[in-house]
């Protein structure tokens, strides 16, 4: 391999390693390894017909591969202490670049040696689409079942559409895959991944005190008004929108910052650039315009249920019942609900994203597309989009230590909703309703990509009429428009125990939020985020 392309499965698997453990030592992390079962697949098919290898060396060959990604690790710190491993990502499935589906014997291959390993990494992401095989569904629900959490569920009749927005040649956008957790990226052909938190339900607080933080009494945005000032709902949503433009040009002005502290010249990419068309033929960098397409960066938006739940109840008690005025609420939130633990509990009761509620949900419309319209207008330095996510990872924990409390009944920093999930134990009509709520905002607005994590308990993955019930729910949910879902299959009393008794459970592997690892291994903080979760029990 030295000197020689791979002529056989082995060498091609083993080069990949090489490439991967370089970007390693030029200190590239979450470095994805791209459609694997793809452009594997002729390797293994010419040997598998000549006789040099088997389906189950093969798997064998895999789950090495594995191993040794899990092995690394123990390069960065910082991977450690966040108790995940390289969120290497890799995808399977999916469609080819013609439009046909794209699932192959090596798909299967690399399922099997996933749930053979068990180990929380590298991150795994299966395409589906409405041609998927249903055997493959069955397979990857199989795999979810044993606990790991993997693989994620993309859907490519979404994420496909979402990235032909941007221009991009329709055989490219079939030809994506995602890197670190869910972000979609079209291996190849673009400069490196880059992207940030946004913290959307900070600008509800903005509006309501005229821009100025309750936590620390700072001016962070601009005057729209008291809440005296209001005398609609819409004319609140119109202050809110206002924030929230400022804070997106804060957002990129910060963005484009620190990106253009790295000059291109200065901080030229020779090697990665051997892996980018067309940096060779162009004779340039990949980024300095040797890429087919330019950069692109993710605003990952967080707490659309925080968000969506809030403004419901501000519209409840305020504007319809009249039980507030909105300046009353204003005081109440900055308080804490000191002394007000009667208007808590009643804001706790009101409805909540995630139960099939329209009077909610058009908040969870809604807040899919002023982010997509404020974030549209930017570039990045050479000319890509801006796309926006709804994901969290685990930042929605240390986002809501930044936000004051919130209409939704939320305490001053409490965690906020987790990516695009509805509030921790708010979606109390089962997960029905929660694939209803979920899949109203249109998603092909969204080109990053979302997170749906959903908790069943392991039994839901113990029968084929089971897992039957949860592969229909999930169809239904990807042809109504949902974007991604990814499953805890660990129950309850299971991560209690863990709590208690860490040295029990060593091997306990959990999906967290876009990658999956040991429970005992994580911050008690996200522990008890993974543990709030609704636990479905039935479909």
């Amino acid at each position: 391999l030295s000197a020689h392309k791979p002529d056989t499965f082995h060498e091609a698997l083993q080069l990949v390693w090489l490439i991967h453990i370089a970007f390693l030592y030029e200190k590239r992390f979450a470095m994805a390894l791209g459609r694997l079962d793809q452009y594997l697949y002729p390797f293994y098919l010419e040997d598998v017909s000549r006789g040099r290898l088997t389906r189950e060396r093969a798997t064998q060959l895999v789950e090495c591969t594995l191993y040794k990604i899990v092995e690394t690790k123990r390069f960065n710190e910082h991977l450690i202490n966040l108790g995940a491993d390289d969120v290497v990502n890799i995808a399977i499935g999916g469609v080819t670049r013609d439009g046909s589906d794209a699932t192959n014997e090596l798909s299967y291959i690399i399922l099997e040696a996933v749930k053979n390993c068990n180990i929380p990494g590298p991150n795994l992401s299966a395409r589906m689409h409405r041609d998927t095989p249903e055997e493959f569904w069955d397979k990857c629900l199989n795999v979810i079942g044993t606990g790991l959490g993997y693989p994620a569920l993309m859907n490519d009749e979404i994420n496909i559409p979402a990235l032909a927005r941007y221009g991009y040649d329709i055989e490219d956008c079939r030809d994506y895959c995602m890197v670190g957790c869910i972000e979609n990226f079209m291996p190849g052909k673009q400069p490196a991944w880059s992207d940030g938190r946004f913290n959307s339900p900070k600008y509800l607080e903005l509006a309501l005190n005229n821009g100025i933080c309750m936590l620390t009494g700072a001016q962070l945005g601009p005057m729209t008004g008291e809440p005296s000032d209001f005398k609609t709902m819409d004319d609140y949503l119109v202050a809110v929108k206002k924030q929230m433009e400022f804070g997106a040009a804060e957002y990129v002005a910060l963005f484009r910052n620190d990106n253009d502290r790295y000059n291109r010249q200065i901080y030229s990419q020779p090697f990665l650039s051997c892996f980018c068309n067309d940096c060779i033929e162009r004779g340039l960098d990949i980024c300095d315009g040797g890429a087919i397409y330019p950069s692109v960066h993710g605003a990952a938006c967080m707490g659309i249920a925080t968000v969506a739940d809030s403004l419901a109840a501000t519209e409840k008690l305020v504007f319809i019942d009249k039980k507030l005025s909105l300046s009353q609420l204003r005081d109440i939130l900055a308080s804490n609900f000191e002394d007000h633990e009667e208007i808590q509990r009643e804001l706790k009761a009101l409805p909540k994203y995630g139960n099939n509620d329209d009077f909610v949900d058009k908040y969870a419309r809604m807040y899919v597309d002023i982010h997509a319209e404020i974030f549209s207008i930017y570039r990045t330095r050479d000319g890509g989009g801006i796309y926006i996510g709804i994901a969290s990872n685990i930042s929605n924990i240390g986002a809501g230590k930044e936000v004051a409390a919130t209409a939704d009944g939320r305490r001053n920093g409490m965690p906020l909703s987790d990516a695009a999930s509805p509030m921790h134990g708010c979606d109390k009509n089962g997960v029905t309703s929660v694939v209803n709520s979920s899949s109203k905002p249109d998603f092909r607005q969204v080109a990053c990509g979302t997170v749906l994590n959903q908790k069943f308990s392991p039994g839901m993955f113990a029968s084929q009429e089971k897992r039957d019930k949860i592969k229909s729910l999930i169809q239904v949910y990807f042809e109504k428009g949902g974007q991604e879902m990814q499953i805890n299959a660990v129950s309850r009393e299971m991560l209690k125990d863990a709590t208690k008794y860490p040295e029990k459970y060593s091997d306990l592997v959990v999906r967290v939020s876009g990658f999956s690892a040991y429970f005992t291994k994580l911050d008690s903080t996200v522990q008890q985020d993974v543990l709030a979760r609704t636990e479905h029990a039935n479909v």
